[in-house]
């Protein structure tokens, strides 16, 4: 069947779009370009490049030329032609995207597996990676069973599982030799989730429910009635129905007396400002590549941990990433009787001052 010039106009135009999309997706494919530097970032869903964009454009973030990949697993539980999309029409010309494909199981994720090549090819060409908050890990990569683990996308945990595995080792495969025993220097972190995976990795495990195991209570009503340094996300919304309650707590940081925000963070305070804290998993058995930087109030929950061996890979509990804490946004609640207030209002000028003292030192583990 003859097909009209419109029909061609509209086959012509999908076939490219299906090229360009592709093309969009595979930025390492020829090797990047010539004389440029890159920074990886996983899960690069369109709220995290939008994140990133901001610490970059405000200043928060300093990266020099250097330009963002992001890479991802394209069996993950999310539609990355929005972030494709998203880095197309504004135009962001130092943003790409890097999709990898293979078989990935909880039989191959701590072992040479299909993406062992790629994964030392992107080592050698990027000065390092970040990776960022989500849902729970699949308790049988840490050797347990699931009692409260919610898991919603369990192919990003494997990529991203064995990608941490690839750079750092573990003891789930002790002869294993990590990529950065090549490069020391290359720089590591992650927020929330990002840290939990750094430390599943190397062979931890997980509390998996904070209230639950740690302080023997599951109802929110009662959850609600601890301290305030001892809540890790807000369960107030589990009770009332209101747009106005953030699903986040604020509360504070016991530092290690002298290491790494005091020595090396430059923050001369033994307690922390508030921080942004929103998860109800916490790391439980810490591997002993790591050590503690920061903890709760009460020290049941370690908030913070830095490699031994490797001087710029660290990572934290809490999340220095959102950008509501550096301008002002919503005025949202803690609970009912709350005032409402601001993220920035609720961590203050020296809260603030923490926080961009934090990105400097990521700023310059980067350099």
């Amino acid at each position: 069947m003859r097909m009209n010039r419109y029909t061609w106009l509209l086959v012509l135009t999908f076939t490219l779009f299906v090229h360009f999309a592709s093309q969009a997706q595979d930025y390492f494919k020829d090797g990047g370009e010539p004389g440029k530097t890159y920074i990886l970032m996983a899960h690069p869903t369109v709220k995290n490049i939008e994140t990133m964009k901001f610490l970059i454009d405000n200043q928060i973030l300093f990266i020099g030329e250097a330009e963002i990949v992001g890479i991802y697993y394209s069996f993950e539980n999310y539609d990355y032609s929005q972030s494709v999309d998203f880095i197309q029409e504004n135009e962001l010309k130092n943003f790409h995207l890097q999709h990898l494909t293979g078989m990935l199981n909880t039989d191959n994720v701590y072992t040479e597996n299909d993406f062992s090549n790629n994964f030392e090819i992107l080592f050698d060409q990027t000065l390092g990676i970040f990776f960022f908050g989500g849902p729970d890990i699949q308790p049988v990569l840490y050797g347990e069973e699931n009692q409260y683990a919610v898991v919603t996308d369990p192919y990003r945990h494997l990529f991203e599982v064995s990608l941490l595995f690839h750079l750092l080792g573990g003891t789930q495969n002790p002869d294993f030799v990590p990529l950065l025993e090549k490069n020391p220097k290359y720089f590591v972190t992650g927020f929330c989730l990002g840290m939990q995976t750094m430390n599943v990795a190397t062979g931890g495990t997980m509390v998996q429910d904070i209230p639950s195991e740690v302080y023997g209570i599951d109802d929110p009503a009662e959850i609600v009635q601890l301290d305030k340094d001892k809540i890790h996300r807000n369960y107030w919304q589990e009770i009332f129905e209101n747009d106005r309650l953030m699903t986040t707590n604020f509360h504070q940081l016991r530092l290690a007396e002298d290491g790494f925000f005091r020595n090396e963070v430059k923050w001369k305070s033994e307690v922390s400002p508030p921080v942004l804290s929103s998860h109800h998993q916490a790391v439980e058995n810490l591997s002993d590549c790591w050590e503690v930087t920061a903890w709760s109030m009460d020290r049941k929950v370690i908030e913070g941990i830095r490699h031994r061996k490797y001087p710029h890979v660290f990572g934290v509990q809490f999340h220095p990433e959102v950008t509501a804490l550096f301008q002002a946004g919503d005025s949202l609640m803690f609970s009912p009787s709350d005032q409402p207030k601001t993220y920035l209002d609720r961590i203050g000028s020296e809260g603030l001052k923490f926080h961009k003292k934090y990105w400097r030192f990521i700023s310059k583990s980067i350099q």
